[in-house]
């Protein structure tokens, strides 16, 4: 069967905001084609999609990066057999080493005392149901004559190569301990950039001490001054999914089919929270296109490297909103990667620009596109309608 891939292309209007910084907290910035773009890191907007899941997918479908695992399984076996609770924390320490972890021991404060506790060196993403079964694994090796020898006789490896969570397949998994754990992740999420050149601008701001501007012997001047960085943009955002190694991960074509679904909703409805409440920055993608490929992906950023100007009679997101659309037209006729199916969302100024440039796309809503996303790789997976 030919291969499945889901890109996401969306062009997104933001407002003066900060929405991801640098280690100087200004807003972050590329340049591309020769001008100076505003930037969010792919990683900011992976975060905001995998916070998203939490409101669309349910809680046990999804992981948790920690290095707190030790934790985690020991409060599951407490859940199972509270009569274990003085063996827990040991019980869960072996079960984790067993998989090839590496457990250092560090210091913590907890209610004014201080302790030692077990935690890996390094953020490693689990899925719920790998806690589960680590826990019950524990349990189980609770009941041996001798503890410790079965903990340590124990190669639990195993527990942590199956029932991956969704957003463990998607975004992938790297332990530098041992490369046999690792998850290929089946998503790729691009650094947004602005689609035209911008100048990062400053907002100086004062706070006011209350008490002493109420004062009648003293002056009203400000408690504190300061300056923020900001810019306003309008970025082209891309990602893509391979649904065949999503899949392969999760190891269901239903569960896949769910994923796709979650993450295409996800993606688009993010928005990474740096300086939300100082700039209330967050909104919706004017446009959103979703192609369906069984060749490539395909992202189409060569048609900003030309940074947008406005014209006299359109605007900056209707030139881009046609040039996403021409550069479509020219990889599918000119290099002939075709789309298996193509839908797009689109309002204002937009939605005339897209429709006329990708004459073959279907056009929709949001709730409308992310069934027929849904729907479309199920078919093609082999999902019962």
């Amino acid at each position: 069967m030919s291969r499945t891939i889901v890109e996401v292309h969306a062009l997104q209007t933001v407002p003066p905001s900060n929405v991801n910084r640098d280690d100087t907290g200004s807003p972050k910035t590329a340049v591309f084609g020769g001008k100076r773009r505003a930037r969010v890191s792919s990683q900011a907007w992976k975060r905001a999609t995998r916070v998203t899941f939490e409101s669309v997918l349910d809680k046990r479908d999804l992981g948790v990066r920690t290095k707190r695992i030790v934790d985690l399984v020991a409060d599951r076996i407490v859940e199972l057999r509270p009569d274990l609770g003085e063996q827990a924390t040991t019980l869960a320490e072996g079960v984790v080493k067993s998989t090839g972890l590496t457990l250092k021991e560090q210091k913590r404060t907890k209610a004014g005392t201080e302790g030692t506790h077990q935690e890996t060196g390094y953020l490693v993403f689990v899925s719920r149901r790998q806690v589960e079964l680590l826990a019950d694994k524990a349990v189980e090796l609770a009941a041996a004559d001798d503890v410790t020898a079965a903990l340590k006789a124990f190669k639990g490896k195993g527990l942590l190569k199956s029932d991956h969570a969704v957003d463990v397949s998607l975004f992938g998994r790297m332990v530098a301990d041992d490369t046999d754990l690792n998850v290929d992740a089946a998503a790729q999420v691009a650094h947004a950039i602005s689609v035209h050149a911008v100048d990062n601008e400053y907002d100086y701001f004062t706070a006011v001490d209350d008490v002493k501007h109420d004062a009648v012997d003293e002056d009203a001047g400000a408690g504190m001054i300061g300056t923020v960085e900001f810019n306003s943009s309008t970025l082209y955002r891309y990602a893509t999914v391979d649904v065949d190694r999503l899949q392969d991960n999760l190891g269901d074509a239903e569960a896949t089919r769910r994923a796709v679904r979650a993450f295409v909703q996800a993606f688009v409805e993010s928005m990474p929270t740096g300086k939300q409440n100082t700039f209330a920055n967050r909104t919706l993608p004017e446009a959103v296109v979703v192609t369906v490929r069984d060749t490539q992906s395909v992202n189409l950023v060569g048609a900003f490297e030309d940074a947008v100007t406005a014209g006299t009679d359109e605007t900056r997101l209707h030139v881009a909103a046609r040039r996403l659309g021409e550069r479509a037209g020219e990889v599918s006729d000119v290099l002939g990667h075709k789309p298996v199916a193509t839908w797009v969302v689109a309002i204002g100024d937009a939605r005339d620009a897209l429709t006329k440039a990708w004459a073959d796309a279907e056009p929709t809503t949001l709730p409308g596109l992310y069934d027929a996303v849904g729907a479309t790789v199920g078919e093609r997976l082999g999902v019962p309608a």
